[in-house]
């Protein structure tokens, strides 16, 4: 049986959330499995939901688009579950059985009672991760939250190496632009104008991806 993996990123704009699947997406393919990666958005706006799509298998790839029911799901601020500022709600739907959550948040977030039930049954396991602030922290700017998050998910689930994320971040912020829209190449030279040069950038997120991946934690539910 061919092993296949649906991550469902889910944040704001302006956090970087297309960024962060084309990287991962990135990453995946140069270790030699496929992977597509699809954003998804309505009003290109900064705080308007985001969501992004990864697909990664040991074999060709035919879907593309929404991915209904992922194995994990990446929440990428707070608001997305306290302010409902998701296109799919509850902010957990389709997650498959004994599927990972995993949210920026400074502290556990307070869930209702339904929520804690509906996840205790799914057998979810729940991480957190408080993204922004190691983003602030090494990277000295809240636009590496994004970094951090997939810091996160390596620590979670060894899903690429270090040096293939690498590899992809100096390809996604090297001499060619990459453009999904108007708004996100606007963010990547944001980021850039943060650094004094590209391997700046690149060593400082790096950081962030690796300290991430040593701070997640795993919450139980029930609490």
């Amino acid at each position: 049986m061919k092993e296949s993996l649906a991550i469902r990123m889910s944040g704001l704009g302006g956090q970087g959330v297309v960024t962060a699947a084309h990287i991962l997406s990135g990453a995946v393919v140069r270790e030699g499995k496929f992977s597509t990666c699809n954003p998804f958005f309505g009003a290109e706006k900064r705080l308007a939901p985001a969501e992004s799509y990864v697909r990664i298998s040991d074999e060709k790839i035919y879907e593309r688009g929404e991915i209904v029911y992922p194995n994990i799901i990446m929440i990428f601020h707070p608001h997305v579950i306290t302010l409902g500022k998701c296109y799919t709600m509850p902010f957990y739907d389709g997650l498959k059985s004994e599927g990972i959550l995993i949210i920026n948040a400074e502290a556990p977030l307070d869930l209702s009672h339904e929520d804690r039930n509906n996840l205790s049954m799914l057998k979810a396991k729940l991480f957190y991760i408080p993204a922004t602030s190691i983003a602030i922290d090494i990277a000295k700017t809240g636009l590496s939250t994004n970094m951090a998050m997939l810091g996160a998910l390596i620590g979670v689930i060894k899903i690429v190496s270090f040096k293939t994320l690498r590899k992809s971040l100096e390809e996604r912020f090297g001499k060619k632009k990459f453009i999904a829209s108007a708004t996100t190449a606007a963010l990547d030279d944001t980021i850039k104008s943060k650094f004094a040069k590209i391997a700046q950038l690149v060593e400082k997120n790096m950081e962030v991806v690796k300290k991430a991946s040593e701070e997640v934690k795993e919450y139980s539910i029930e609490k």
